[in-house]
């Protein structure tokens, strides 16, 4: 399993905490930045993560800013991903199983570490079931075609 990371300046510390966890874990990271507390635009990480998720370069994507929005907002317009802001553990299952989500962005003013390491366990095991899932998630996808259509 391999996950592409970011962060802006808001999100620094969280980032580097469950990059820790991943790795702990066995998991492969590749940190796309930032390395340094310095003020920084959030999109440039964002889009760096979405796009290499969407093309296939890691299974998944975690991004950390203040509140989790700015992020999944930028990586969101993106063809291919399905980011989501979590704050709870049941959200964290749900949008993994329902949504098929395959980027997952916190919020380091929302979350402390050891909640952000929990959702980030759960998001990182729990699969998506499919099902009755899978028509609702094949609408969103379609959507990427009307995004691609209008640019």
């Amino acid at each position: 399993m391999k996950f592409l990371v970011g962060s802006d300046h808001a999100g620094l510390s969280l980032k580097r905490q469950l990059i820790e966890r991943l790795r702990a874990q066995s998991v492969d990271v590749v940190d796309v930045g930032t390395d340094s507390a310095a003020s920084c635009d959030y999109p440039d990480f964002a889009l760096a993560v979405a796009r290499g998720v969407a093309a296939g370069e890691a299974d998944f994507g975690l991004l950390c800013c203040g509140t989790g929005q700015g992020m999944a907002m930028t990586a969101n317009r993106v063809p291919g991903v399905r980011a989501a802001v979590v704050a709870d553990t049941f959200t964290a299952r749900s949008t993994r199983e329902h949504n098929d989500a395959n980027v997952l962005c916190l919020g380091e003013r929302v979350v402390g570490a050891g909640l952000a390491g929990d959702i980030l366990d759960l998001f990182r095991t729990t699969p998506f079931a499919g099902g009755r899932h899978q028509g609702r998630v094949s609408k969103i996808n379609a959507l990427d075609g009307a995004k691609a259509a209008r640019s």
